[in-house]
Formats: structure tokens, C-alpha cells, sequence
């Protein structure tokens, strides 16, 4: 096995699902083995399975219990749960340090600051340094999409630069335009619809990050990389204009 057994957990969260968790850590190197997790199980799924959503450090996984049951009479497992984290073994012993996930780079414009983002100059306050050098450490690295959650889309990004890390907000506000870029804590992300939402928001992005009419309907994926890029805001308004 690839992984330390030590550190697995599998632990039930409901009668047709479980989670299987890698490690405590947050890492990339963490992350990817998840995704090599998920990608083994999809391209050769167990009888009953039905999906798998990454997280950070471990991978739910979604499964029918009935046609888990339907395929374990000769075996002797007391449950589907059990006959299910016996197949999640099997996959995790057929890990491999060389399997390699191609994660896609997507670039994401945004218009930075002004009424696009409203918290751009708190966070430079904050941070005590220039509104410009918040954009130039946002936008300088590339982030790696760790998971999609909290909201239809919404994805929580790792490797923001700490020199802009800055807490959520005391009062969260009642609402927050889709499209929105937004810093919290050591997270940055953005959000598909317009939610309430604690995150200071620096920036706005004319991309849809949710269309439910489209398959799948979110346009970002767990293990994406997304690089941002600075726009103006005459940029971000002729892009947002209705193609002819």
C-alpha cells in the first residue's frame, strides 16, 4: 500500500454512504492521491456504487446498499458498509506513487477592487500593504481546487499567498453577488450564485461557475488549477455584453 495505513479511516455517514479519509494533513501530495482514488473507482466501480465527491483529505463515497447486499450473500460481511470498505481497501492497495492525474489550468479574469470588490482595500489594510500588491500576490500563483461545497460550484482553492491571508468577516453579509472573488482566512474562492457569505470580497469574475442547464453544471472540478488573471473593468463589462 502506497498510503500508511495508520493514518486511513473509513467511518460510516449513512446507510448508503461513507467516508474514506487519507491522512489529517492538507496537502496537494494528499489531495492527488485522493483524486487517484477516485479516478480507480469510477473507471472500475464496485456493484452498487454510485458516486464519489472529493474533499480536502479524504473522499465520500455514495453507494446503493441494496445492490451491495444483492451481490454479498455468499460472503460473509454484516453489512454493505463492511462489504464496501473491504473494496475500498482493495483500491487503496492498488495505489501507485506513478499514476498521475492531468489537472486542467483554467484562467479565471478577474476585475479587481471599486464596486467589484469592496473588502480589495480592508485586506490591504489589513495586510499593510498597497491594493496593488494584494492583485499582484492574487494573481501571481497558481491554485489548486481542493474541493467544490458550500454552495453549487462554489470551489475552495489552496495556495493562496499568506501575505494576503485575512479572516472572514464579523457580520457576514446578507448577500453577495455571483461572480464574486473572495479571501478567507488562508482560503480563496468564489461564488457561483449570490449567497450570503462571510469571505472579503477583492474581485469579480465574469465567468458563470454554475449552470445548471449544462453537464456537469459546474464549470470548475475537484483538482482543477486555476490561475487568476487581472482584468480592467471595461474588459469585464464588454465580456459580460450578450453575444451576437
Amino acid at each position: 500500500m502506497l498510503l500508511e495505513q495508520k493514518r486511513i479511516s473509513i467511518r460510516p455517514l449513512s446507510d448508503s454512504a461513507l467516508v474514506v479519509q487519507l491522512d489529517k494533513e492538507i496537502n496537494s501530495i494528499i489531495h492527488k492521491n485522493i483524486m487517484n482514488l477516485v479516478k480507480l473507482i469510477e473507471e472500475e466501480p464496485f456493484e452498487g456504487f454510485v458516486e464519489a465527491v472529493p474533499c480536502y483529505n479524504n473522499v465520500t463515497i455514495f453507494y446503493n446498499p441494496i445492490s451491495v447486499r444483492r451481490h454479498v450473500s455468499h460472503v460473509p460481511f454484516k453489512s454493505a458498509f463492511e462489504k464496501v470498505s473491504a473494496s475500498m481497501m482493495e483500491y487503496l492497495d492498488m495505489l501507485d506513487d506513478k499514476m498521475d492525474i492531468k489537472n486542467r489550468l483554467i484562467e479565471i479574469p478577474v476585475v479587481y477592487g471599486e464596486e467589484f470588490g469592496p473588502d480589495l482595500e480592508y485586506v490591504a489594510r489589513f495586510n499593510n500593504i498597497t491594493p496593488e500588491k494584494v492583485i499582484e500576490l492574487h494573481t501571481k500563483q497558481d491554485y489548486l481546487v481542493y474541493m467544490i461545497g458550500f454552495a453549487p460550484g462554489f470551489p475552495f482553492l489552496g495556495g493562496i499567498d499568506k501575505r494576503i491571508a485575512t479572516p472572514r468577516k464579523e457580520k457576514p453579509r446578507l448577500s453577495i453577488p455571483a461572480g464574486s472573488v473572495g479571501i478567507a482566512g488562508e482560503q480563496t474562492g468564489m461564488y457561483p450564485l449570490e449567497t450570503p457569505g462571510g469571505w472579503q470580497v477583492i474581485g469579480k469574475t465574469p465567468i458563470e461557475l454554475f449552470t445548471p442547464k449544462t453537464s456537469p453544471p459546474t464549470y470548475l472540478q475537484s483538482g482543477d488549477k486555476i490561475r487568476f488573471i487581472a482584468i480592467s473593468k471595461d474588459d469585464y463589462l464588454a465580456y459580460k455584453e450578450p453575444k451576437q
